[in-house]
This record gives structure tokens, sequence and C-alpha cells, in this order.
């Protein structure tokens, strides 16, 4: 299975959605059949165990479909259980200082570039015995490491945390963003779309991939510097769903109305 990381490298647009509510590991099949390169578990703002991060992660890798997280919060042992579970890159958020991106590259990369403790018989080795070297070079290759970039502080050091070695994405996160420069909410500012557009000048100053987890209106202003299309939340996609059966039943309703009027 190719690595997110060789796809981008090979021009693709690699897709992907949060999860955030639905806990059924089946979720990956429906990933699957929309085409989806990619899950991202919302660790940092959702109630997901261990146990159902893992068999999330465990179908979605038998059907080809990747799993990241993104963190509740930086630090080693608690990263290194989620890749020992099935995660092949970790989003940690509000990076803001040189220091903290160093340390998220120390926590997810094995020796040399990081310090990740090494476990074989997990699922990231398929519960197989596996040689220290070769292992730790793969992981390291395959795991993607994401700074969230979300507060002021964050894009005014967002050159230099995008020139930490290991670190191979910066991440936008609008709505913190937003309130971390007086516009709660307001993705769409000016001074937001700025602020964004400083990251992306970053990412492309220091070779890294640039994303932005927001909805399709939002990333379509940035179409031309995205590596990674991360859009809304499974808890979206059921509202929209749910939506457009009232939608239809309210569009039957009028129609029955227009025609007792005439």
């Amino acid at each position: 299975m190719k690595t997110l990381k060789e796809k981008i490298a090979e021009g693709k647009m690699v897709n992907g959605t949060m999860l955030r509510f639905v806990r059924n590991p089946a979720v990956a099949y429906l990933a699957q059949q929309a085409g989806l390169d990619f899950l991202m578990l919302d660790c940092e703002h959702a109630s997901y165990s261990l146990e159902t991060i893992h068999d999330i992660a465990a179908t979605a890798k038998a059907l080809g479909i990747i799993c990241m997280a993104r963190v509740q919060y930086l630090r080693e042992e608690y990263i290194g259980l989620l890749l020992e579970n099935g995660m092949e890159g970790i989003q940690c958020p509000m990076v803001e200082t040189v220091e903290q991106a160093r340390e998220l590259v120390r926590c997810v990369k094995y020796p040399p570039e990081g310090e990740r403790g090494f476990s074989a018989n997990t699922l990231n080795t398929g519960y197989a015995a596996v040689k220290h070297v070769e292992m730790m070079r793969e992981n390291n290759a395959r795991n993607m490491t994401i700074a969230q970039i979300e507060t002021k502080l964050g894009v005014e050091h967002a050159r230099e945390i995008a020139g930490v070695e290991g670190i191979d994405c910066l991440l936008i996160g609008p709505n913190d963003l937003s309130i971390s420069l007086g516009a709660p909410g307001d993705t769409t500012n000016p001074i937001v779309l700025d602020a964004i557009a400083a990251v992306a000048d970053a990412c492309e100053a220091q070779g890294k991939l640039f994303a932005l987890h927001a909805d399709a209106k939002l990333c379509d202003r940035f179409k031309d510097r995205l590596s990674l299309n991360v859009q809304k939340f499974d808890v979206n996609f059921l509202v929209d769903g749910f939506k457009s059966v009232v939608k239809y039943g309210e569009t039957i309703a009028e129609a029955r109305k227009q025609t007792e009027v005439k």
C-alpha cells in the first residue's frame, strides 16, 4: 500500500476527512467506497478509546485506507501508543514554536530522527516480529508528522517550524486561528486569509506540505497550494444527509400547497 507521502510525491491530491462521532470500524468500508485516501481520528475533541482507534485502524489498513490521529497533547508515550495501534500520522494542535515542533518529531520518529520507543508485534508491524533497523527506517519514512498552526504566534513562527527536520506538513486550523487573530468564527476575514497565505508561503519556502482543514468554500481559496484535502467531520456529512431528507419533504409539501391553491 502506498503511503500518503508517496501519493503526494506522484502528484496526487490525497483526500480525507476527520472522524469525531462514528466509532464503528465499518466506517473504513464507507471511506473505501467513497474513494478516500485517509481518515483522521479526532483524539483532541472526541472521546475515542484506544481499543476503538485500533479497530478502526485495523479495518482501514486491510482496505488500503490510511489512518492518522489529531492528538490531545504532545506526550511521547501517548503518541507512541497511537502509532503502535495503527496510526500512520500524528497531527499535533497548537504548535507555536520550533521547540514544540522538534518535540513532535522526537515523539513520532524512531532513532536516529527521533526517540520513539521500539515495539514490534503490534498493529503497525502487522503483529509480526521484524528487524529493528528495517522497521524503524520504514516507519520513519511512512508516518506523517503534521504541525497544526492555529494561533497568531504559530503563524509568526511558521517558517521556522516548517524548517524543522522531520516535520512533513503544516495544517491550518481556521477556527482557532480566527479566534487568536481577533475575528472569532470569521474564517474569511482578510486578516485570517492573510495568515493562512503566510503559512502556505512558509511551507513553500521550506519545501514542506501545506494543508487546511475546512469546508470546500474556504479550501477553494487555496486549492492551488494544498497537498492534502481535509474537509469537514463525519458529523457534518450526517447532518447534511439528514437535511437533504427534510428539504425533499419540504419540497413535496410546498408542491402540494401550490396544487391546493390552484
